[in-house]
C-alpha cells in the first residue's frame, strides 16, 4: 500500500518546459513500481527511508537525500525497503528543451541517481506546487516556475564531473547564440555574451570556432547584418533607424559592415529588392494576360 498525494496536469502543455506531475508519497514496506515506462520526464527525491532503483539491468540501493531520474520511454522499477520504507517527492516534466536540460545537469540513463542535501527545499517546493494546483493561467505560470527552481536547486548538487565535456560545450555555444538573438539590437560585445555564459572570451572563441567556424564577434555581426537585410525589405523604414535596431550606433559604420557583406551599401541593397519585386510581379502579370488571353479564344472557339 501507499499514501500518496499526487497531481497529474492535463490540457494542452507546450513549450520549452512545462510540469505534467508532481507528487509525495510516503509508502508501506516493499511497496513497488513497475517495471513501466512513462511519456515524460521524472525526477524522485528521498526524503526518508530506503529503497532500490533498478534500471537497464543496474541496481541503485537508495537512502534520505538521494534522487533518481526516469526517462520518457524508459523501462524501471523501484521498491522500498522492507524495514525501513522511503518517502518521497517527485516531479514530471516535459518540453521541447527538457533533454537539453537534463544532459546539462548531468543526470542521464549512464549516470541516473543523484545526491542532494537540500531535502527541505526541493519539499518545500513539491508542496508550493501542489498548493497552486487549480487551472488557470496564474498558477500554471507559478508551477513551471517552481519546476525550473526545482531543477536548479538539483542541478547544485551534481559535481562538475558529471557534466560531459561535449554538452557543455554545446550549452556554452547554445546559450551564447541565444543571448545574441535575444539582445543583438543592443550594444553587446563579445565580453558581454562570454560574462553571461560564464566562460573567458577566449574560450568563448575557440568554441564558436569548433561549433560554427567563426568567431563569436563575426557571428554577431553576421546575425545584425541579417537582421538587417530583413528590414530593409520594409520600404517606409529609414536606413538610419535600422541601423539603431540592429546595435549599430553610427549609421556610417553599419553602412560601411552591410557592404562588406552584402557587396553593396544598404540604399542599393533595397533598390535592388525593389526592382526583383517589380521584375516578377511583371512577369507575374505577364502570364495572368497570357492565361486570360487563352481562355478568351477558347470562349471564341479559337485554337488555344
Amino acid at each position: 500500500m501507499e499514501k500518496a498525494y499526487k497531481l497529474e496536469f492535463g490540457g494542452q502543455p507546450g513549450g520549452e518546459l512545462f510540469m505534467t506531475c508532481c507528487g509525495c508519497s510516503r509508502t508501506e514496506p516493499l511497496h513497488c513500481f513497475g517495471p513501466a515506462m512513462k511519456p515524460h520526464y521524472l525526477i524522485h527525491y528521498v526524503l526518508n527511508g530506503r529503497g532500490i532503483f533498478k534500471m537497464e539491468g543496474e541496481e541503485y540501493p537508495l537512502e534520505a537525500g538521494c534522487g533518481f531520474l526516469i526517462e520518457p520511454g524508459q523501462m524501471s522499477f523501484y521498491q522500498a525497503d522492507e524495514k525501513d520504507p522511503w518517502m518521497y517527492i517527485w516531479v514530471g516534466f516535459a518540453g521541447e528543451r527538457a533533454e537539453e536540460y537534463v544532459k546539462s545537469m548531468g543526470i542521464s540513463p549512464r549516470h541516473p541517481v543523484f545526491h542532494s542535501e537540500q531535502s527541505d527545499e526541493l519539499y518545500s517546493i513539491v508542496r508550493d506546487m501542489m498548493d497552486h494546483n487549480t487551472v488557470g493561467v496564474a498558477n500554471e505560470l507559478r508551477r513551471n516556475g517552481l519546476l525550473h527552481i526545482f531543477l536548479s536547486v538539483v542541478a547544485q548538487s551534481m559535481p562538475e564531473e558529471r557534466r560531459e565535456e561535449t554538452d557543455r560545450a554545446n550549452q556554452y555555444v547554445r546559450r551564447a547564440v541565444e543571448f545574441i538573438q535575444r539582445n543583438y539590437c543592443n550594444q553587446i560585445r563579445v565580453t558581454d555574451v562570454a560574462d553571461y555564459v560564464c566562460v573567458n572570451r577566449s574560450y568563448l572563441y575557440t568554441l564558436f570556432q569548433k561549433s560554427l567556424g567563426m568567431s563569436p564577434q563575426q557571428f554577431l555581426a553576421a546575425y545584425r547584418l541579417t537582421k538587417a537585410a530583413e528590414m530593409l525589405m520594409v520600404p517606409h523604414l529609414p536606413v538610419e533607424s535600422i541601423a539603431l535596431s540592429c546595435g549599430y550606433q553610427d549609421p556610417l559604420v553599419f553602412s560601411k559592415a552591410f557592404r562588406q557583406m552584402k557587396g553593396v551599401s544598404p540604399t542599393m541593397y533595397r533598390k535592388q529588392i525593389q526592382q526583383d519585386e517589380n521584375r516578377v510581379n511583371r512577369e507575374h502579370l505577364k502570364q495572368v494576360e497570357e492565361f486570360i488571353s487563352r481562355v478568351g479564344r477558347l470562349e471564341l472557339g479559337g485554337e488555344p
